[in-house]
């Protein structure tokens, strides 16, 4: 099995379907290619028509999207354990994830994620309502959940994987939220697997200029 992915650093898509796999537990090789180059695009060539990354390879079976690999690996390899049992709840985490998935376009397009930095930026009101929307998600989530596990719905599942990297936007940004959603960032930020990725991002040493956004900060 081999997961194409960008820089570590910046490659907010490519986290979330790489933590699927590491949280699984599955031998995969990571295929990592930088960002906005044309040696990027010409090794994707043979492997994905979208030339993006994230993508899976399985045997002859390809996957791209972060969303599509994680329902992959959540149904051929994990028994289906990364939404939750409950009809409800896993129409619920379903409908977080896709949020995410689709949307939060100020915070996506004004708050790129960039592990190594400490930035500020303006934000938009788009943003700003983007992030009161993420706050909401978090804080009522881990308040319902906390003593079952402190992940968005108690145990881990694919619905943290898609809010992980806006953790780390939030934290190169100095974005500020209510306790409930502190707490829930702080489950993120400590979870090993995830600080596994962040190590190796730091060690990364390529600049995608367009994902230096604002301005450095103390």
């Amino acid at each position: 099995m081999q997961l194409f992915i960008g820089n570590k650093n910046y490659s907010s898509w490519s986290l979330r379907a790489w933590l699927m796999l590491a949280k699984s537990g599955i031998d995969f090789n990571e295929v990592q290619l930088v960002l906005d180059t044309p040696e990027f695009y010409q090794r994707l060539e043979s492997v994905t028509p979208t030339l993006k990354v994230p993508t899976l390879v399985d045997d002859s079976m390809v996957v791209w999207d972060s969303l599509a690999i994680c329902e992959y690996i959540n149904d051929a390899y994990s028994l289906g354990k990364y939404w939750p049992t409950n009809t409800a709840q896993r129409a619920k985490a379903r409908a977080i994830a896709c949020e995410m998935h689709s949307g939060f376009n100020g915070v996506r397009n004004e708050m790129p994620m960039n592990i190594r930095a400490k930035r500020s930026v303006v934000l938009s009101e788009q943003a700003k309502q983007d992030i009161a929307r993420i706050e909401q998600i978090w804080s009522e989530q881990y308040n319902e959940y906390a003593a079952q596990g402190g992940w968005l719905f108690g145990q881990w599942s694919i619905a943290d994987a898609m809010f992980a990297p806006v953790v780390l936007r939030f934290k190169t940004y100095g974005i500020t939220v209510n306790s409930a959603a502190t707490n829930y960032m702080e489950q993120v930020l400590n979870c090993p697997v995830l600080q596994r990725w962040v190590e190796e991002a730091l060690m990364e040493t390529d600049i995608v200029a367009i994902d230096e956004a604002g301005e450095e900060r103390e």
